[in-house]
């Protein structure tokens, strides 16, 4: 832990108190450089909080708002416009860059020097943070604000992945490959829109059987079968849709072949640059098969992030089975737990609403 210096809100910039903040899978690989946001950094960007200033030019929320932050956007480019800011043409300068696109700036500076700051447009592993009006949500102050900060990023990414780009419809089956956050959150949202065989692929147990408990039907563990492809194909027949949340590139080859006909895959999980996979173009996508990229599970947060809460608060959506909570300070912990599989989506709790 260290004291760093933040600036005030600039006209468009919301200042936030933060309460909860998750811990994500991208934090890590951005911590270990591989994807290239410059270091010293502030990471986090599954934030929630309470508003305690705004810039004269913000409308959306005012002093005493509980916000989740999510990620930011330029607003202006032809995906935003046409209501897909998570496909944003500068959403790598915008979520990676570690400064304000606009000139350069980050609102962060440590002993004088500017550091990285506003990752996702929030870096929210701090007490206090900047985002802009674009990314700064409004919810309701009836569900505790800690637990909702990753609705801004990986529970948003899984659910939004099955019910707004795959549109899984109902009796229909879905392999989800990983039981971490982004794939628990699948599983969910497969058993909100009525899929009758939801199987969910995870080398733990321990997430198998929390998959079970929140709408998965069958679990497979590579580790327990001789080949998951022939697993999934003894179970279904072949699945309707597939959904990737590893970033391991076998394992997106692997989803390949357990499509039926016409059966579509979508990619999540986020590799390092450059990582390649292979699928046979004659047996898979001339059959009838398509391969989708799938970024914040195309969601625009402004609507999807409270659509999730109004689900949860309905008993329908309980992502919040998935958290495990942690002081700030045992940040570390909270980390390592995440890696080794002990907690299944930790967040940090930094200050009180």
């Amino acid at each position: 832990m260290q004291q760093v210096e933040l600036d005030e809100p600039r006209n468009d910039e919301v200042l936030v108190h933060v309460v909860g903040v998750g811990i994500c899978h991208t934090d890590l690989i951005v911590r270990d450089q591989m994807y290239p946001t410059p270091l010293p950094a502030v990471l986090g960007h599954e934030g929630a909080g309470v508003v305690e200033e705004v810039g004269e030019d913000v409308t959306n929320v005012e002093p005493g708002d509980h916000v989740v932050m999510s990620f930011d956007y330029d607003d202006t480019c032809t995906p935003c416009r046409d209501g897909h800011p998570a496909y944003c043409e500068r959403a790598f300068d915008y979520c990676f860059g570690g400064v304000r696109p606009e000139d350069g700036s980050s609102p962060i500076s440590l002993d004088g020097e500017e550091i990285s700051g506003r990752f996702f447009g929030q870096s929210s592993f701090a007490t206090y943070a900047i985002a802009s009006e674009r990314n700064a949500v409004p919810v309701g102050d009836d569900v505790p604000l800690e637990m909702l900060g990753p609705l801004g990023c990986g529970i948003q990414t899984g659910a939004g992945a099955v019910i707004n780009v795959l549109n899984a419809q109902a009796g229909s089956s879905i392999a989800i490959f990983g039981a971490g956050g982004v794939g628990l959150a699948a599983v969910m949202a497969a058993n909100l829109k009525g899929c009758t065989d939801i199987i969910s692929v995870d080398l733990q147990a321990s997430r198998l059987e929390k998959a079970l408990e929140i709408g998965a039907t069958e679990t497979v563990n590579p580790k327990e079968v001789d080949d998951v492809v022939d697993k999934i194909q003894e179970l279904t027949g072949g699945v309707d849709y597939a959904l990737e949340t590893t970033g391991v590139p076998d394992v997106a080859e692997q989803a390949t072949d357990t499509l039926t006909q016409f059966g579509e895959l979508g990619i999540i999980g986020a590799p390092s640059l450059g990582t390649r996979a292979s699928y046979d173009v004659n047996d898979h996508i001339l059959g009838g098969r398509s391969i989708t990229g799938i970024v914040q599970g195309d969601s625009d947060p402004q609507q999807f992030i409270p659509d999730l809460i109004e689900l949860y608060r309905q008993g329908k959506f309980p992502f919040d089975e998935l958290i495990t909570y942690y002081d700030f300070e045992d940040i570390q912990q909270a980390v390592e737990d995440s890696e080794n599989g002990e907690a299944i989506k930790p967040v940090l709790r930094v200050g009180d609403a």
